[in-house]
């Protein structure tokens, strides 16, 4: 691929597979870094910043620790990092926000469900967006929710049916190899769509 504004060829986008090994491996470590401070700090964090700002402090260090992961993946057009980290940033926080607004409405399974779909959407439609892939919206939403349902719930299971802190950890492990995977496989779906555009 020829880009217009640099004038020089870009590298090609990161295969399927690759896409989504890094989006797994590095991702499922921020992952377990940040269930690590829910497993050790979640009363300290709950008692000194507050529900809001305890879930806040999670979504900035999702944010913060994953955006190189992923950065690493992008290649098309301007989202090179630091410009990554913002279109990230948007995509994760409109997921969190989804999913925090769904669970704390609807609570319990209904409220993780609903908050799995919105939040997949919204984070589909971001990137969709920031690609130029807006035909793959679809796709890369039904990508993200079931990476990120399957996650989610294989941790929620692997918590309930062992002891803290153990549970907790292996919960952020489930959770960050399979949404990870899921982001990974989104990127190159949204790079791909946007190579056939231009």
């Amino acid at each position: 691929m020829y880009d217009m504004v640099n004038h020089n060829t870009l590298k090609p986008v990161p295969s399927l597979s690759r896409s989504i090994a890094t989006g797994a491996i590095g991702f499922g470590l921020v992952s377990l870094c940040v269930f690590a401070t829910v497993a050790f700090a979640e009363r300290w964090m709950y008692q000194n910043l507050g529900l809001f700002g305890a879930y806040l402090t999670w979504i900035v260090l999702f944010i913060v620790l994953s955006g190189a992961v992923f950065g690493s993946l992008v290649v098309v057009g301007r989202w090179r990092l630091p410009r990554f980290y913002v279109l990230f940033g948007v995509a994760f926080f409109a997921y969190a926000a989804a999913w925090i607004i769904a669970y704390f409405t609807l609570r319990n399974t209904a409220g993780e469900f609903v908050g799995s779909l919105a939040g997949s959407v919204l984070m589909a439609l971001v990137f969709a967006l920031g690609f130029g892939a807006l035909r793959s919206t679809a796709k890369l939403s039904a990508v993200l929710f079931v990476s990120n349902l399957l996650g989610y719930f294989l941790g929620a299971a692997l918590f309930s049916s062992l002891s803290a802190p153990t549970g907790m950890l292996l919960f952020g492990v489930a959770y960050g190899l399979s949404f990870g995977a899921g982001i990974g496989a989104a990127l190159c779906i949204a790079q791909t769509a946007q190579n056939e555009v231009v």
